[in-house]
């Protein structure tokens, strides 16, 4: 079993990063799922804070949420993963996980640096699905 599916594995709690309020997005359906598959998922979005999708509360930051997350699973553009890299830090964060098509090396090595795991270009909902049953 290589990392990222381990780390899926043995995570409980997801911070979604970019998470829209739109079902036919990415965000959306992902999180829906990691929901639905038993992850304490919170949803993180500056622009949507303080509104509700899939039922819960938006979170301005990784930082302000209720606790630690095991996962900040990261829907932004490359250009912006490294303030998302740097609250994940701030808020203690196990790991950061870039979805599929994200990479951005420079954030990568940051989150390294700082004791966090680190994956990135895969998604977490594919990867939950290969956990052996």
């Amino acid at each position: 079993m290589d990392r990222a599916v381990e780390i899926m594995r043995d995570s409980k709690t997801i911070a979604v990063v970019g998470v829209a309020p739109d079902p036919a997005k990415p965000s959306y359906y992902v999180s829906e799922y990691l929901i639905d598959h038993g992850y304490t998922v919170y949803l993180v979005n500056p622009i949507e804070e303080g509104n509700e999708i899939l039922g819960r509360t938006v979170y301005p930051s990784v930082a302000s949420l209720p606790e630690p997350v095991d996962i900040v699973d990261i829907f932004r553009r490359p250009q912006f993963i490294p303030p998302v890299v740097e609250d994940a830090i701030a808020a203690g964060a196990g790991a950061v996980w870039m979805q599929l098509g994200i990479v951005n090396e420079e954030a990568a090595q940051q989150a390294r640096d700082a004791g966090l795991e680190v994956v990135m270009d895969r998604c977490t909902k594919i990867e939950h699905a290969r956990i052996p049953r």
